[in-house]
């Protein structure tokens, strides 16, 4: 695509646009709009989003747009990995260090309350009782989702790279599997067209003795058999939810109901993949 990439930072992560023509001033602002309006309702990081009220019990709060969406899905990630993956986790993973500040000071294992206590009751958002909701399971390709049908299709062409959760329209990618014990060796390369690729692993958001953020809300303990997990799915939001998934006993029979490719390493160094992945990977078949 002959245009430069734009690259900017947003939800603490680095973002990289390609299109085959340049965008706009003004496609730029609309772009930032929506970031800054996911950021608003569903940042755990801010004083002022909506879940920091909901977990202070100000709620219930007006909905956001993809609140019952993302719902939706988060019900199924649970109903699969029964309860491990929960979007209530938000007071477990600060308990362990990954909190509003950033501390990285470990308080000790706290398990998450039941996901049944958030749900969307009309135009209304509520937790009951208040509990710190996350959404990091699939929140970034949800934003990634939205981000792509911001990007106008006249441009033609688009790739957008929120560090990892990529999205690609109207053209192919050949997208790197990163290494979770090396980060400058692939463990293989997956080509993507008019599809969404999300990975995730446990070298990222890591901190303290063998902290990371991939936890198990059941127990508030990090997952220790997984250390890296690939998706591919028709869309940034499934192909995110699958990765995290798949940190998880049900990850691949969930990823089989919605018809995801994945790959996975364990933290034993052997490879896993679904039938009929098609990524080029450097090992064994």
């Amino acid at each position: 695509m002959p245009a430069a990439p734009w690259r900017f930072d947003a939800i603490g992560v680095p973002w990289q646009i390609e299109t085959a023509r340049p965008l706009a001033g003004d496609d730029r602002e609309r772009i930032r709009a929506v970031i800054a309006d996911f950021d608003r309702s569903w940042s755990r990081f801010r004083d002022d989003s909506a879940v920091a009220a909901l977990a202070a019990g100000a709620g219930p709060v007006r909905a956001p747009a993809d609140a019952a969406a993302m719902l939706e899905v988060y019900g199924q990630l649970s109903d699969a990995t029964a309860g491990a993956v929960n979007p209530l986790v938000g007071d477990a993973l600060a308990s362990r260090g990954y909190d509003r500040s950033l501390s990285l000071v470990d308080r000790g294992a706290r398990p998450a309350p039941p996901a049944a206590g958030v749900r969307v009751a009309g135009d209304l958002l509520e937790v009951d009782p208040p509990a710190l909701i996350d959404v990091g399971a699939l929140g970034k390709g949800r934003l990634v989702d939205l981000v792509l049908a911001a990007v106008p299709a006249a441009l033609g062409p688009a790739v957008v790279d929120a560090s990892g959760d990529i999205a690609v329209r109207a053209t192919t990618q050949r997208i790197g599997l990163e290494h979770p014990f090396d980060a400058r060796r692939a463990i293989g390369v997956w080509t993507v067209t008019d599809a969404a690729l999300c990975a995730s692993a446990a070298n990222r958001r890591a901190w303290g003795a063998g902290l990371h953020h991939v936890l198990d809300a059941r127990t508030g303990e990090p997952v220790r058999t997984v250390a890296a997990t690939w998706a591919v799915a028709p869309d940034a939001m499934h192909a995110d939810a699958a990765a995290t998934a798949l940190f998880f006993e049900g990850g691949p029979r969930l990823a089989a109901r919605w018809d995801v490719a994945w790959v996975r390493m364990l933290t034993d160094g052997r490879v896993e993949w679904s039938p009929g992945c098609d990524a080029d990977l450097f090992v064994a078949r």
